[in-house]
């Protein structure tokens, strides 16, 4: 995928921003659409597959948690970037977005320069080839499907989120190594994402309540490691 045809769709009630955001991106050649709503915005990423969708919380109709929950239920779309951008900062609704599969989260108000930045930075890793890591790995109960972006855990399958996966896929590189958190932010979420603290630590959360709190320990004040 490259930058200049990419395609972004994004999803907010508000028409200055729906502008604004749709001038800037269009600016650096991205195919841009638009929904005004969750339900308008589930639609259109059926129909037009986008590469990234950018979504505010707060919505008519449906709002974007929602709207990003039924998103990640269509198997085409299991590669699209999600990212929120909205005004509310409160942790429980970063929690609520990353719950519901978002890859990342864009506080309100961003300078446009800022937001192409950001949005240049989410594609780019996301068209970053995977070379010789495309393979299956099997640790225990647990097998990763690195081309596939899924895994089998006890014989079932599961489908992760995006960042979920590629947390697991790097914990699980070299079990037993512990991560630092900025190794963990700069590899999972590269040097340019700005991402708050809390959001490693609900992306293990949420790894820990589909495979298990026992493969997964905390080293306090240093990071995370992954045990077999």
């Amino acid at each position: 995928m490259k930058d200049a045809i990419a395609k972004i769709l994004l999803v907010d009630d508000e028409p200055d921003i729906l502008e604004i955001v749709s001038y800037n991106l269009k600016n650096e050649g991205y195919q841009v659409f638009t929904a005004e709503n969750g339900k308008e915005g589930v639609q259109k990423a059926k129909k037009k597959k986008p590469d990234l969708i950018i979504l505010d919380v707060m919505m008519p109709i449906m709002d974007g948690i929602e709207a990003c929950e039924q998103i990640r239920k269509i198997p085409e779309l299991d590669h699209t970037i999600i990212t929120f951008l909205t005004a509310r900062g409160e942790d429980y609704s970063m929690i609520a977005g990353f719950d519901a599969g978002a890859d990342d989260y864009i506080p309100k108000p961003i300078k446009p320069r800022v937001l192409v930045s950001k949005v240049k930075s989410l594609l780019r890793r996301n068209a970053m080839p995977k070379g010789d890591e495309g393979n299956i790995v099997k640790i225990g109960d647990l097998v990763i499907d690195k081309d596939q972006y899924k895994i089998i855990f006890k014989k079932e399958e599961i489908i992760l989120p995006r960042k979920e996966f590629e947390l697991l896929s790097l914990l699980t590189s070299k079990p037993g190594k512990v991560f630092k958190r900025e190794e963990i932010l700069d590899v999972v979420w590269g040097n340019e994402v700005i991402v708050g603290g809390r959001t490693i630590d609900v992306h293990i959360r949420k790894l820990r309540e589909k495979l298990g709190d026992d493969s997964f320990k905390t080293v306090k004040g240093v990071g995370y490691k992954y045990v077999k």
